[in-house]
């Protein structure tokens, strides 16, 4: 049957089809007069073509961005109007007949082609249009092929893609949930899940040894650069009768040969990835995602001011950060990171200058003893013309001098835009003190088999257990987390125990595993790469908003479809809720 408005795409049309007559489709970009010759750009999904008219009036009432469907001749433009920024450039449609679609207003919220200028809460609320612009229509091409190249991987791996439910139950993990109340069973209600967690481990201990599926995930907290608000999909995997090594090979592969792919040029870091300790990874780089591309690394002084008469750095955690070369620096150069260092919270960034003949030039100085002096030297390898700076506090010392370390990264220009580093981060604590809660309480995912068993949870000091639980992380980003699951029930208890659950409640809130744990749940473990995350390195994007076709404002609205909003009495009553003042 014959499409009766196109015969082919725009990109499809070649100088092979000059003398052709053809019907293409799309929306107006561009209406140019240039003195009696009437120029209009028309854009498709393939890209834009140049139709041409000697009718004055056969574009009259058009307007840009209706959208329109046009008969015409193709024929070959004159060398000199060769235009390289399309692939259409060569040749031109001569206009036979037009017909308008549907007619775009006359003013435009923003111009299409600029729509990346404009503030994002104004592109949200026009999306449809701002998708018409060229990079954001390729950021969401982009994301299906690599989701494409993600399945195939998968499945050649021997993945089964299987869907979990949407309506689940709540679960404790690490976020909050969004709640779904229930006509049906009064004053009970259902949550959408934050991961397949529970589902993936069930599947396991249903006999599936490697499931795979793009998972939608849904956390009610707040957005950053690199995290939305409200849902994110991520590849979410799990494996039966596996240790940690095997998860962590095929996580190896999936990041390794999907970047190799899409990197457009950007160098990929060679296998095997960096490996790491949560401890090494603090201790060395203060972040439990540090961007390796910064060859900076942290020094702990501790010990070197342990007797100091300096009173800011007695009884405190002191690291240092040794730059070379820049003791030359200009004073405005030093305020900033000044200024940087108070805006994170801190009171201040202690520095000093090692000049030419190894002496210190700086407000500090002057309350060294020569042994620290020396001890500074010889730990921190100082070197004239380099700057030592100082990080000192009781609790955060690690955190903000991975901060300073970051800013320093980015002022000095150490960060290779054009490579990605990984690195893996393992062995996490299992438990951290909550003084909100005044107890213990799982720093990472509740499910996971603590180092040692049941050993390690009644000999050990709760902050000394570890947990068989893993990051991926990509220039500074987490790109993945999983562990190996807890899938002993009496070991389950007990590590739910230490954390402020009785059995009865674990049983309560957790009633599948519980019960699934005592037919025979066999060893598994899994990992949860983010799709959104992984697109936006990719992309080279800074929002990773970016990289989805129908994202939420950083606050947490839906300006296209205003949403949230109010609900109908009726249906408030059919729910069994009530809204209080």
């Amino acid at each position: 049957m014959k499409n009766k408005y196109r015969s082919h795409y725009c990109c499809e049309l070649t100088e092979e089809m000059v003398d052709q007559v053809v019907r293409v489709a799309g929306f107006v970009e561009n209406i140019r007069d240039h003195g009696g010759v009437i120029f209009v750009d028309i854009r498709d999904s393939s890209g834009t073509l140049q139709v041409v008219s000697n009718d004055d009036h056969i574009f009259d009432g058009i307007t840009r961005e209706s959208s329109i469907t046009i008969q015409g001749l193709i024929r070959k433009r004159n060398e000199d109007d060769y235009n390289d920024r399309i692939q259409t450039g060569t040749i031109e449609l001569l206009v036979d007949t037009i017909e308008v679609l549907n007619k775009s207003k006359n003013v435009l919220p923003f111009e299409v082609m600029t729509s990346h200028e404009v503030v994002e809460e104004v592109r949200l609320k026009y999306r449809y249009l701002d998708m018409r612009n060229e990079k954001v229509k390729e950021n969401i091409i982009f994301r299906t092929k690599v989701i494409d190249y993600l399945r195939k991987l998968m499945k050649e791996e021997g993945f089964l893609e299987i869907q979990t439910p949407i309506l689940t139950a709540s679960s404790p993990e690490g976020a909050r949930d969004f709640i779904v109340p229930s006509r049906k069973f009064k004053g009970k209600f259902y949550a959408l899940p934050q991961a397949p967690q529970q589902f993936k481990q069930l599947l396991m201990c249903g006999g599936f040894d490697k499931y795979f599926q793009i998972a939608p995930c849904f956390r009610d907290e707040d957005a950053r650069s690199d995290r939305v608000y409200g849902e994110f999909y991520q590849l979410d995997l799990e494996m039966a009768f596996v240790e940690e090594e095997d998860v962590l090979q095929i996580g190896e592969k999936i990041f390794y040969d999907t970047f190799k792919e899409f990197a457009k040029g950007k160098k990929v870091c060679s296998l095997p990835f960096v490996r790491l300790s949560y401890q090494e990874a603090m201790k060395r780089f203060g972040t439990d995602k540090p961007d390796l591309r910064n060859p900076l690394e942290l020094i702990d002084l501790t010990q070197v001011f342990e007797e100091t008469t300096f009173r800011p750095f007695r009884g405190v955690m002191v690291q240092g950060i040794v730059v070379e070369n820049i003791a030359h620096y200009s004073n405005s150069w030093f305020n900033e990171l000044v200024e940087y260092a108070t805006s994170i919270g801190m009171p201040g960034i202690g520095y000093f200058k090692v000049l030419d003949d190894m002496s210190f030039a700086g407000p500090i100085d002057k309350f060294l003893s020569e042994e620290e002096r020396d001890d500074l030297i010889r730990i921190g390898n100082l070197k004239p013309g380099c700057v030592i700076f100082f990080i000192a506090d009781r609790k955060k010392a690690y955190q903000y001098a991975g901060l300073i370390r970051d800013e320093l990264g980015r002022k000095l220009n150490l960060i290779d835009e054009n490579e990605f580093r990984f690195c893996i981060v393992k062995d996490f604590p299992m438990y951290e003190w909550s003084e909100e809660e005044d107890q213990y309480v799982f720093t990472h995912n509740p499910f996971s088999m603590p180092q040692g068993g049941m050993d390690s949870l009644l000999h050990k000091k709760k902050e000394e257990i570890l947990a068989y639980q893993y990051d991926f992380v990509c220039n500074g980003i987490e790109m993945a987390s999983g562990a190996v699951r807890n899938h002993d029930l009496e070991i389950m208890k007990k590590a739910f125990e230490i954390a402020g659950y009785h059995e009865e409640e674990l049983k309560k809130r957790f009633q599948s595993l519980y019960e699934a744990f005592q037919y025979g749940a066999p060893p598994h473990a899994g990992m949860a790469p983010g799709i959104d995350r992984m697109l936006m390195l990719l992309l080279g994007e800074k929002s990773i908003r970016e990289t989805i076709a129908f994202p939420m404002t950083a606050g947490g609205s839906d300006l296209l479809m205003s949403s949230p909003s109010e609900v109908s009495e009726l249906q408030l009553r059919e729910a069994h809720i009530k809204v209080r003042d």
